[in-house]
């Protein structure tokens, strides 16, 4: 079972009504969030991380579906972490070909530009993508939550491959989103960008990867189990699972 105790005694947590649900057809869903207008400073923002919240903006949440726990929360411990033979082509081929180049979160027109060619090309028929302007995309990334955010900016040369919104935290990174040049996606830019912040956390010594939520029967959501081994919220404590273990509670 999900834990959906108060987070700290201070912070209020509401909980909407149904809608529909953003990963699966045909289900319905409810979010549980912090307070809007509470105050969320970097320790906060780490304590809801690791009770399986994310961000979105300045906004908090989880899932809180009646009947359904198939939004899981999962991190890769950088220690422990063994790429498999895709992942290692993935990261030889992009380690050679691509510059990487970590950026101060910002408003960059060349940003924008390739968020919204993004989010067209892969979430054309969604909500996202009917409301895209530089004032969703700034209240969406670029948010003054109370911690440090970071661009990790991918390039082939002069031209923008992918960016990757990365929050920092004391005991490893999130990583909030990837936006990526959908004519490049055959060199798999995402799971290079998970590579990336893996890598980033070993050099700065911290102990986890924040993916967000694991979802089996999202295809745009599985592919975070490749990351072996990775650690699963289930409601009360993470729980490791190795190369080839389902994630299963």
């Amino acid at each position: 079972m999900r834990d959906d105790r108060p987070v700290r005694g201070d912070l209020q947590l509401y909980l909407t009504g149904e809608h529909d649900c953003s990963y699966i057809d045909g289900l319905r869903a409810r979010t549980l969030f912090v307070d809007p207008l509470a105050r969320i400073d970097a320790k906060r923002a780490e304590r809801l991380q690791q009770i399986g919240f994310r961000r979105s903006g300045q906004h908090f949440y989880r899932p809180a579906c009646r009947g359904c726990q198939r939004c899981i929360p999962v991190r890769v411990p950088v220690e422990g972490f063994q790429p498999n033979r895709s992942q290692r082509r993935n990261q030889a081929r992009n380690d050679r070909e691509l510059s990487t180049r970590l950026q101060p979160a910002g408003l960059e027109l060349e940003h924008y530009v390739l968020y919204e060619r993004y989010l067209l090309d892969r979430h054309g028929d969604g909500d996202m993508a009917d409301e895209v302007s530089i004032e969703t995309y700034a209240r969406f990334l670029l948010a003054h939550w109370g911690g440090t955010t970071g661009f990790l900016e991918q390039r082939l040369g002069s031209h923008l491959i992918s960016v990757a919104v990365t929050d920092f935290f004391s005991d490893g990174l999130s990583a909030v989103y990837t936006y990526f040049d959908p004519a490049e996606s055959d060199r798999g830019p995402g799971t290079y960008a998970v590579l990336t912040q893996i890598r980033e956390a070993s050099r700065l010594g911290l102990d986890f990867v924040y993916l967000g939520y694991w979802i089996s029967d999202s295809r745009k959501m599985a592919y975070k189990e490749t990351f072996r081994p990775i650690e699963a919220w289930d409601g009360r404590e993470w729980r490791r699972f190795g190369k080839g273990e389902p994630i299963r509670f």
